[in-house]
């Protein structure tokens, strides 16, 4: 049998989003730096929703990932000229996220086991179009269950490096940087996620990967 293929980004429908102005994230900091808080409005217009897609696949309430969202944009406005640029501005971002994931998930007085995925505050699984073929989409909708399921039961140390790397797109110096670890680390964590995911979906298929 050949190992799966994880698409994580692609099981859970994600994409990437990021305000089309053409100005860099670069600039828009520097702007902020002088002072042009428009331009601090457009950054947080670029990456909110990819810090909040993030943040809800890190903790298991749409709620909590609400607050933790906006702290995460309330931390940056308040440390806007500590940055240096060095980091890119998504890694810097993300690295402000995860700490705060991470500080919740210890602060909370017992883990919950599994949570329904939710995008954009409603649950995945919809009613099958009746005009359409219900078997694929149901067994997608699997899918994106199983998967979620997993990412749920993963580690703090392998989660944000899988969402990081594999939604997000950041690379092994950049997910280094933001969570304090070796790159080596990084991709040895992300080899250790991916392997409990397909196991977890290798489990779910009966060992057959193959559908239809």
């Amino acid at each position: 049998m050949e190992p799966l293929e994880v698409d994580i980004a692609g099981a859970l429908n994600m994409s990437q989003h990021e305000a089309g102005n053409g100005i860099s994230d670069q600039l828009l900091v520097a702007r902020c730096q002088s002072d042009d808080w428009a331009a601090f409005d457009a950054l947080v217009d670029r990456y909110q929703a990819r810090v909040f897609g993030f943040v809800r696949r890190m903790v298991p309430s749409h709620e909590e990932a609400e607050d933790i969202a906006q702290e995460v944009f309330v931390r940056a406005f308040r440390n806007i000229y500590r940055y240096d640029g060095r980091a890119s501005v998504a890694g810097w971002l993300f690295k402000i996220a995860t700490n705060l994931c991470i500080d919740s998930r210890r602060k909370r007085s017992r883990r919950v086991a599994e949570v329904p995925l939710e995008v954009d505050g409603s649950p995945v699984v919809k009613v099958a179009d009746p005009k359409g073929d219900p078997e694929p989409i149901v067994f997608a909708q699997q899918m994106e269950e199983v998967i979620a399921s997993a990412l749920d039961s993963l580690s703090e140390r392998l989660k944000p490096v899988i969402l990081l790397h594999d939604v997000e797109g950041l690379s092994y110096e950049e997910i280094a940087n933001a969570l304090g670890i070796p790159v080596g680390t990084v991709k040895s964590r992300l080899f250790l996620a991916r392997e409990r995911l397909q196991q977890a979906l290798s489990e779910y298929m009966g060992g057959d990967t193959s559908h239809g």
